[in-house]
């Protein structure tokens, strides 16, 4: 074996990259998946307004106003921003917490049937 070189079968070295250290960075900041901008689309497409309370957002607040995905799936993006809507983080956690609420509710109405029969 060579110097520099480690392990059972030699390695060849990689080659040093032609890149500025400001190229990588830049790199490394960009979304990893195209869908991933779904917010910035979605507060293009919507606006910056509440869709439940109707309070409306600017630049300076924006950071305020959430998407949220009305299947309920994250993952579900499609492009003409129909499974979105922008709520404010105050209506974005009632939204969710009606959820919860109504799961609670709905298995111990189940429960309860259980108990009568």
């Amino acid at each position: 074996m060579k110097d520099g070189e480690w392990g059972r079968y030699p390695r060849a070295k990689k080659k040093a990259s032609d890149k500025s250290i400001d190229e990588v960075v830049k790199e490394l900041q960009k979304p990893p998946f195209p869908q991933s901008d779904y917010r910035e689309r979605s507060l293009k497409i919507h606006g910056l307004i509440c869709a439940k309370c109707g309070k409306e957002f600017d630049p300076t607040n924006r950071h305020l106003l959430t998407v949220h995905h009305k299947d309920g799936n994250p993952k579900n993006n499609p492009s003409d921003g129909s499974n979105w809507e922008n709520l404010c983080v105050y209506c974005h956690d009632d939204e969710h917490s009606r959820e919860l609420l109504g799961k609670y509710l709905s298995e111990k109405e189940n429960k309860q049937e259980f108990k009568k029969d």
